[in-house]
């Protein structure tokens, strides 16, 4: 086989490729017990705390949407569902627990105490008030990453990347 400047260029990638992979070797990768002990520490569970405070207010602003304005429901049923499961995975111990009981739908007497959040009255505007908390909220949680331990940091950028698209729905729907 003769060699062609094709081959050359295909197997000099190839061992440059393989260094590159070398140097992403198990000894960069932080210890388990290192992992394990950043996950418990203060500051996580601080950060994990104050998300699930987070993901509990926007709860109950769909909530208080759902109970100004009922012909919304079938829009934002599954969404607030999907915020019900976020608030319960922060207070989990294991990052991919499910809840016990899917919550599609708004306790009864939900969002009518004095600290309910204010709905517009039209539902246009109440759908953009949702959609402007879900951003807010996404963008928080994108930039608490950096300070964030491994696993927590996974579900903060999930949970963000579900708020961002949250906020999309809830711009387009007509």
């Amino acid at each position: 086989m003769a060699l062609t400047r094709r081959t050359t260029l295909l197997a000099g990638a190839a061992l440059g490729g393989a260094a590159l992979l070398t140097g992403c070797a198990d000894n960069a990768r932080p210890a388990p017990e290192a992992a394990e002990a950043a996950e418990h520490s203060a500051a996580a569970e601080r950060l994990r705390k104050n998300a699930a405070r987070d993901s509990t207010a926007l709860l109950a602003r769909y909530d208080a949407t759902l109970t100004a304005h009922p012909a919304l429901g079938a829009q934002l049923r599954p969404l607030r569902a999907e915020v019900a499961c976020h608030a319960q995975a922060f207070t989990s111990d294991a990052p991919s627990a499910a809840p016990s009981a899917p919550a599609s739908a708004p306790p009864a007497g939900a969002a009518r105490g004095a600290g309910a959040p204010d709905v517009p009255g039209d539902e246009r505007a109440a759908r953009a008030a949702l959609a402007d908390a879900e951003r807010t909220l996404a963008d928080a949680r994108t930039k608490a990453l950096v300070s964030a331990p491994a696993e927590l940091a996974r579900l903060l950028a999930s949970v963000a990347a579900a708020g961002a698209a949250h906020a999309y729905l809830l711009t387009e729907a007509g």
